[in-house]
């Protein structure tokens, strides 16, 4: 599956196109290379992404065309949760 539409079956990012944004901006990698909305993603690998104030790792468990509400917290882990203090 590719990584933009999966990053949107788990809910981690609302939309789609959103996703294909943050790929193009350079803030999503697999297994510590960059990825582009195109990367194909399986279950074990590791994804780091970068929010405007938040730093989250993953690892993918589960590979879903789609995923209900309840179930789309289950297709990853959270591995790293980090959160950026703003600069002034």
């Amino acid at each position: 599956m590719r990584i933009d539409k999966f990053l949107k079956v788990s809910r981690i990012i609302k939309r789609r196109t959103l996703a294909k944004e943050v790929c193009e901006g350079g803030r999503i990698q697999v297994n510590g290379r960059p990825a582009k909305a195109g990367t194909e993603v399986k279950p074990g690998d590791r994804v780091s992404i970068r929010f405007p104030r938040k730093l989250l790792e993953i690892e993918i468990n589960t590979i879903k065309e789609n995923a209900s509400v309840a179930e789309a917290p289950t297709l990853y882990v959270i591995l790293k949760e980090e959160y950026i203090a703003e600069e002034s």
